[in-house]
């Protein structure tokens, strides 16, 4: 399109042959009469009222004019035919120029010109005013939509009108009109929809349609989004005249569905009302919203929807909307029902759901899937992303046309809690997306008894999701109809742009935060207004009687039905005895375990693998398997220095890792590696993702080319979160028992800022919900002086909770039923051959628990950090204790104390035994696995060495290493027999100090402990 700031364009008429060419899509095609040409020979300021600021109106006008020149107001056709004619640069227009010898002719001529025409200054002036006008209304109009069914509260938090939205005729002054422009035509532009047909309205029309558009029941924001194209949908979707229409079909099925929504809240209120619950009064609308996004998504091809929520409305939701049996939601509340299920088990309100059933509007197959989530709010965010990544990717969903999640919040909390913004993060990263997830807000106005406007700094709970420009859509609840409305377009917006998108349920809480808390306290005013509150149901039953879509028997037989249909399912669940929580699982696997839930079978094969496999993992590890790729030089000494490893039959940390991996993509398991910087390592040492170092943006995997068949390899640098991405990593997990899915910390006390995963999902998700996860963290851990920063030392083992429970050590398979019988499985290997084994047994266990690996820095490039091939072949295993192989074996009978440890200080210890020569007075067994406890081996390695005193060493503090967790469990394990002392740093608040001198101090001191055979003497 060319723009008019040339200006004097000529314009001739266009021949029978030509073809014409539409300038708007939006625009019906039509025949023009005359074509642009440009004519440089015209100065623009010849035509002064072509700005930078006009040009784009006027250039409107123009293609308006060229497809009908009776669609312009008659002064612009004068103007356009006038420089058609032959007018002169400027006299199409202007008033007539000073006097002069020889110009009277064209002076008279432009005079005439001039004064047929308005004053086309101000003409310009206007329309770009309405212009503005329309804008204003599309940015800021939602500020003054009318939200809040209360009527009490603002919901931006701000009662005033912004000066530019037109609520009384005094305020046209802000644009430079008055009351007298109100019934003047204006051309419409091209970035609205408010004509429909008509490309021209008058300014009052204009308005009165504006605010129907922006300022009822629905709120838009979108004009952040910084896409055309989108912005332009949306416009489509909610200014086109008429385009809200609903079918009297619709309708009822709408009022069926709040019949259910809201008579299951009551009759649950009927029957238990002394019981928390966390109902859903107040927005019972949701519902029928969440079952319109499942109809349009299921319509648009999606198959399988997994949700998160938090607790309030979740019963509802399972029973209208899962479609949980009724009567095993019931029976929840009796409080004689037996648990059947090993763990702890959870509350009725925090349990999941999956379920695959028949969508009746659609009639097409529809698999949900509502994950199971603790107290904090929020936290299942990332769980539900992942989870949702993981089906993506096991059916080849990779544009997200078949598998979708949605997410619902509540209003404190999404504004509150940052793993909101981190999950947010993670939605377009390429190894994270989900190609859009729908967000469903509760927005209570209220934050269990804090007010918004004390809750929050942004105008809206919602403000976090501008950041990812998704679109926001407010509605008031108590309008059934622009919710589902507002809910077609959100599930229409994620199908068509593969976008987050948030719909904001501006609604109120009828009860307390909970059925039993009294509101009046803290929001007196409030309640009393809800007190006031025509329930929903009530309010679309009575318009949809008084627009005949149902007479009054019939909505009184549905309500009938309805609760038939619950005291039907009350009466069954009186026949339920025991509680299945394996019933509610939100991630089954099936043909994992046996029918009823159980191992198929208690016992592990070899972990090990022939020579020939390892050879070949080992050559392609130290190869680059890409032609014409050239890699950096000190990579390529690094993957020499492993090729010579692998003649010499020996490996280092990232060569034993790289066979674990290689060798299970060759047997079909997926492995998926994530974290902050995991293709390169942080210390460097990985290179799983080789880089040309002459072609941008070129890699090469060479895992991927291991075997012609194997599984696919998926690395990926994280963005720099932990808490989103642990979470993310474990929902991929939940999704198959078939793959290895890791996250390594950068450092291993990083973890901490993910903690509340890993201690409300990962440490007891299998007691609270049946279901077991293969998760594995990889957590960097060992002191090392001021190369690291304190933080960046140790991860605080001590605080961990290991359960580990003294079992029958005669029993049969003990080491395998204590890994079923535990919850999470920790280890902290001392050699490569080891962390081999233990990533192999976690897939080859015939059940799933999370693994926690302490990983070493130091010991990736230790000289004596090194494996033989030997320690990997058919026929061994992971150990779970490294016993003493050297003279003090040999002579056990000469050894004066046996030293326990675990990790890197094994390598202190052996260096300062040796530089004593003390190799035959001083054992040292290396716990490898701390929980499970291996007490049947330690209880053969302490009665090995009958007159040796025991001694627990670490390079940790004691407060916060192992010492607390070991000492009474090998003190069980001995019968209580003898003390276990205690060689390590004394206890400190910080995890390590940043003074060399003082590191290396306290390193000297506990080796002097741990090899002075007289030190403990006195304390006998």
């Amino acid at each position: 399109m060319f723009h008019l700031r040339t200006c004097a364009a000529k314009l001739r008429p266009l021949t029978a042959s030509q073809t014409v060419k539409t300038f708007s899509q939006n625009r019906p095609a039509a025949a023009r009469t005359f074509q642009q040409i440009r004519c440089y020979s015209a100065p623009v300021a010849a035509e002064p009222f072509l700005s930078g600021t006009s040009s784009n109106y006027v250039e409107e006008m123009y293609c308006a004019w060229l497809e009908n020149p009776k669609s312009v107001h008659k002064s612009w056709d004068i103007f356009f035919r006038n420089t058609n004619a032959g007018a002169p640069p400027g006299t199409a227009y202007q008033s007539p120029l000073p006097l002069s010898r020889g110009s009277l002719a064209a002076v008279a001529h432009a005079q005439s010109l001039v004064e047929a025409q308005p004053n086309v200054d101000k003409l310009v002036e206007d329309h770009l005013a309405v212009q503005s006008l329309i804008r204003a209304y599309q940015i800021r109009g939602h500020h003054v939509a009318q939200l809040d069914p209360l009527g009490i509260l603002d919901a931006d938090l701000d009662s005033s009108v912004p000066a530019d939205i037109i609520s009384s005729t005094d305020k046209l002054g802000f644009y430079g009109l008055d009351e007298s422009d109100l019934d003047k035509v204006f051309h419409l532009p091209t970035t609205t929809f408010i004509g429909g047909q008509e490309s021209a309205l008058p300014l009052r029309e204009i308005i009165r349609r504006l605010e129907m558009a922006y300022c009822q029941h629905i709120g838009v924001e979108f004009m952040f989004i910084n896409d055309l194209e989108q912005c332009q949908w949306i416009r489509q979707k909610f200014e086109t005249p008429g385009i809200m229409q609903f079918t009297n079909e619709e309708k009822r099925t709408l009022l069926a569905r709040l019949v259910r929504s809201t008579r299951f809240e009551e009759f649950l209120q009927r029957k238990w009302s002394s019981e928390k619950r966390f109902g859903l009064e107040g927005c019972e609308v949701l519902i029928p919203a969440l079952k319109t996004i499942i109809d349009k998504s299921s319509e648009n091809g999606v198959d399988y929807v997994i949700m998160g929520m938090p607790h309030r409305g979740r019963l509802n939701v399972l029973a209208n909307v899962i479609r949980k049996e009724l009567e095993q939601i019931f029976c929840q509340f009796d409080s004689k029902l037996e648990a059947a299920d090993e763990g702890s088990g959870d509350v009725k309100y925090h349990l999941g759901m999956y379920h695959r059933r028949i969508n009746r509007v659609t009639d097409r197959n529809i698999t949900l899937s509502l994950v199971a989530n603790p107290s904090h709010l929020e936290a299942a965010d990332p769980v539900v992303m992942g989870k949702t990544k993981a089906e993506q990717f096991y059916c080849g969903d990779t544009e997200g046309k078949k598998v979708m999640s949605i997410l619902l919040h509540g209003d404190a909390a999404f504004a509150g809690q940052g793993i909101v913004y981190e999950t947010f993060h993670l939605s377009d990263l390429p190894s994270y997306t989900t190609h859009g997830t729908v967000h469903v807000v509760v927005n209570n106005q209220i934050g269990f008894t804090t007010d918004p406007r004390m809750a929050r700094s942004s105008p809206y709970p919602t403000d976090v999701a501008r950041v990812v420009n998704a679109p926001i859509f407010h509605v008031n609840s108590d309008d059934p109809e622009a919710v589902m409305y507002v809910c077609k377009v959100a599930a229409e917006w994620r199908s068509t742009f593969h976008k987050d998108v948030v719909v904001d349920l501006v609604c109120y809480r009828r009860n307390g935060h909970n059925e039993m808390d009294e509101p009046m306290f803290t929001q007196p005013l409030m309640y009393k207004q809800i007190r006031k509150q025509k329930p929903v149901l009530q309010k679309y039953a009575e318009l949809l009687v008084s627009q005949g879509v149902v007479n009054q028997p019939e909505y009184e037989e549905e309500i009938s039905k309805y609760d038939k249909i619950c005291e039907e399912a009350f009466a069954r669940s009186k026949d339920e005895k025991i509680l299945h929580i394996k019933h509610w699982l939100d991630s089954p696997w099936p043909g994992f375990f046996t029918l009823d839930g159980q191992p198929r079978s208690m016992s592990c094969p070899s972990t090990g693998l022939t020579e020939d496999i390892l050879t070949h993992i080992g050559n392609v590890a130290s190869s680059v398997p890409v032609e014409n790729f050239t890699i950096h030089g000190g990579l390529s000494r690094i993957l020499k220095t492993r090729g010579e490893m692998v003649k010499n039959r020996t490996v280092d940390w990232a060569l034993a890792e790289y066979m674990a991996f290689g060798s299970l993509l060759k047997e079909g398991i997926h492995i998926r590696l994530s974290g902050q910087d995991v293709e390169r390592g942080t210390f460097s040492h990985r290179h799983h993702v080789l880089h040309d170092q002459n072609v941008d943006k070129r890699t090469c995997i060479p895992m991927n080319h291991l075997w012609p068949n194997q599984a696919p390899y998926t690395v990926c640098n994280s963005s720099l979160s932990e808490y989103g991405v642990l979470g993310f990593e474990l929902g991929f997990a939940m999704a198959s028992p078939n793959a290895l899915v890791l996250w390594e910390a950068q450092f291993g006390d990083f973890h901490n800022t993910a903690q509340c995963i890993i201690d409300q999902f990962i440490c007891p998700g299998q007691a609270k919900w049946v279901r077991q996860n293969g998760i594995v963290l990889l957590l960097p851990h060992g002191m090392e002086g001021m190369v690291n920063a304190p933080e960046d030392s140790v991860l605080r083992p001590g605080l961990w909770p290991f359960p580990s429970l003294l079992q029958d050590l005669k029993e049969a398979n003990f080491d395998i039923n204590q890994l079923y019988d535990c919850n999470w499985v920790v280890v902290n290997c001392s050699t490569p051959g080891n962390f081999f084994h233990v990533l192999r047994r976690q897939i080859l266990l015939p059940f799933r628990k999370p693994l926690i690996i302490f990983t070493p820095k130091s010991l990736l490039r230790h000289p004596e950090a090194r494996s033989s091939f030997d320690e990997m072949l058919p026929g061994t295993h992971f150990q779970r204790v490294i016993p003493e192989d050297g003279p003090a074996a040999q002579n056990p009978e000469n050894v004066k104390r046996l030293l326990f440890c675990t990790g890197k200080v094994y390598y202190d210890l052996t260096r300062e035994r040796k530089a004593r020569d003390m190799v035959g007075q001083v054992a040292i067994t290396r716990i490898e696995q701390l929980s499970p406890f291996p007490f049947d081996l330690l209880l053969k390695e302490v009665q090995k060495y009958p007159s040796a005193e025991l001694a627990w060493c670490q390079e940790e503090h004691k407060n916060q290493g192992y010492y607390d967790y070991v000492k009474p469990r090998l003190r069980t394990t001995i019968s209580r027999a003898k003390p276990v002392w205690y060689a390590g740093r004394d206890p400190a608040a910080a995890p390590a100090t940043g003074n060399k001198k003082t590191h290396l101090t306290e390193l000297q001191r506990l080796l002097d402990t741990a090899f002075d055979l007289d030190i403990f003497k006195n304390f006998s």
